[in-house]
């Protein structure tokens, strides 16, 4: 045994060692390389207690990501080296739990989960630590749960504690590990345990748990964040259950056939006037009533798979609104921890065939051998796309070339390494396929005033605003292009709705200073100098001017 547990961790980073030569991509900026909450010295108590400068509350994620910084800085090598480590451990944990409900093929299920290409999104990107660490916490939780279960247990109540001590940092690592309850039900069903009362008032701390982490993670997006703007993606009744019902076929089907893995799929359009739509959820009633119909001679193992894998996938198949949803309405990431029922069930069932045909030990290791080497391949092909930003974006768009975000996000890429040419014709492109994105607007405007050609800049800013009146950035911008033109007053008008929106904006407050100052309002550029530096020290222009103002007085 102790053999196969280190040829799992093996097989993992075998699969995964491209990701340790990946660097940073998409929002790992905003966790990683500029995040305050991992330096400042007051950090860990602001990471609990505090609002963040990004909606979501994963305390966890931050403070490990915080104790990393401490260990390699901004070298993401190390990162990336603590998600394939909690990678392997999940699959170890996968294994033992299989193995604990007597499930035939636990070990092949917990390889192929090791080292199947849909979970490289959430490994060798560095933010989905949320996705790895709740895991390990949550299948903890389990293992613990499974403990206080059993008859055999001596003094089971120190299990049960323990699953509730446990069920904390798998939460606070990411909320959806909330359906957790509905697998801790699905154990007690396996095992042909009883369900009562008891049972249920046992299990409703945990269900209470993760539904009071659930709300607080909708409040923190609905005051902090971005919840609004996810309601304006979402659809009515009947929409949301089109896409919840689709969406389980779509990861079964990536599961069975990964290929053509992207980090933003192309989102399907949503028309309840549509029969054909009505498909999928006539397939999903459909595998309901044959698993119900047929439970007898199935067994419980298909039933419980297929629950697991839908009730761990609910939180994030539209009927609660999700701004991702914005972009696409399915991820690799979402089904982390629900693709574990269907590969236990593919496990199972090869074993059962493999029993049934009375396969000999090394056709059946030759067998595993070459689904686990065809698999591994695809893992490595597929890890390589997470070298950085640009391969990110460019395999994105190589796979859809409408992909607006994808468009966005690689002209952004390029703008930053100086390629504003290039970066200008992926905006352009992103217009054309969807022209009321704002922050297209803004971003080639930005581009657009790098190139020398301001009135154009001016043009986009100001469609920006048009499109969304609340966007401090475009306000700043165009505030400070046309106060480069002369026109001051529309200027100083620009910066303070720029404030308004965003009052500890250091630069407008700076820019504002100094069109006040060509205003001939000294004493109020004078405070907003001031003001400037108390929120940005390091702000030299500030500092520069307000020298030179007080000098002059």
């Amino acid at each position: 045994m102790p053999d196969l547990a280190l040829l799992l961790v093996i097989l993992t980073f075998l699969a995964y060692l491209p990701a340790l030569r990946c660097g940073y991509i998409w929002d790992d900026d905003i966790y990683v390389t500029a995040n305050p909450l991992l330096t400042a010295p007051d950090g860990l108590r602001r990471i609990w207690f505090s609002p963040h400068t990004y909606p979501a509350y994963f305390p966890m994620v931050n403070t490990t990501l915080r104790f990393e910084y401490m260990w390699w800085g901004l070298n993401p090598a190390g990162y990336h080296f603590v998600n394939i480590l909690l990678h392997g451990m999940n699959a170890l944990l996968v294994w033992v739990v299989l193995r604990k409900l007597v499930l035939p093929g636990a070990w092949l299920a917990a390889a192929i989960s090791a080292i199947h290409p849909v979970n490289v999104e959430s490994v060798a990107w560095i933010t989905e630590l949320k996705n790895t660490q709740s895991t390990l916490f949550g299948l903890l939780t389990l293992l613990a749960w499974m403990k206080f279960t059993d008859r055999q247990t001596v003094r089971p109540w120190r299990f049960y504690a323990l699953a509730l001590l446990l069920y904390g940092p798998a939460l606070f690592s990411k909320t959806t590990v909330s359906t957790l309850p509905a697998a801790m039900l699905l154990v007690l069903w396996l095992r042909n345990a009883p369900i009562g009362w008891r049972r249920v008032a046992q299990i409703l701390p945990f269900l209470c748990y993760g539904v009071g982490i659930g709300l607080l993670s909708v409040w923190c997006e609905a005051h902090e964040g971005n919840y609004a703007e996810a309601l304006r993606y979402s659809y009515g009744g009947v929409g949301r259950l089109l896409i919840a019902t689709h969406a389980p076929w779509f990861y079964a089907a990536k599961l069975a056939w990964p290929t053509q893995l992207t980090f933003s799929y192309p989102r399907w359009e949503i028309n309840p006037r549509d029969p054909l739509q009505y498909i999928w959820l006539i397939a999903c009633v459909a595998v309901a009533l044959l698993l119900w119909w047929r439970r007898g001679a199935l067994g419980r193992g298909p039933v419980a798979a297929v629950v697991f894998f839908v009730a761990t996938l609910s939180p994030l198949l539209g009927l609660i609104p999700v701004y991702t949803f914005r972009y696409s309405f399915v991820a690799d990431h979402y089904q982390y921890v629900a693709s574990i029922g269907l590969i236990a069930l593919f496990a199972a069932g090869v074993s059962r065939l493999a029993g049934t045909w009375q396969l000999g030990h090394n056709i059946r290791c030759t067998l595993s051998a070459s689904l686990l080497a065809v698999l591994g391949a695809l893992t490595w092909q597929q890890a390589l796309i997470y070298q950085n930003s640009e391969t990110l974006w460019r395999d994105t768009l190589a796979k859809d070339p409408n992909s607006w975000m994808a468009q966005n996000n690689l002209g952004d890429v390029l703008l930053k390494s100086g390629r504003i040419p290039e970066a200008i014709e992926h905006w352009v492109h992103a217009l054309r396929v969807k022209p009321d994105f704002a922050e297209a607007h803004y971003n080639l405007g930005v581009a657009l005033a790098q190139a020398g050609r301001i009135p154009e800049a001016i043009e986009r800013w100001e469609q920006a605003l048009r499109l969304k009146p609340d966007y401090p950035e475009a306000h700043y911008n165009l505030g400070t292009a046309l106060g480069q033109a002369g026109r001051v007053g529309e200027a100083i008008r620009h910066f303070e709705q720029a404030l308004r929106i965003k009052p500890d904006y250091a630069e407008a407050h700076c820019n504002l200073g100094v069109a006040l100052e060509q205003a001939g309002r000294r004493r109020d550029a004078i405070g907003h100098y001031e003001q400037a530096l108390r929120l940005n020290p390091d702000l030299a222009e500030a500092r520069n001017a307000l020298v030179r103002l007080q000098a002059g007085r």
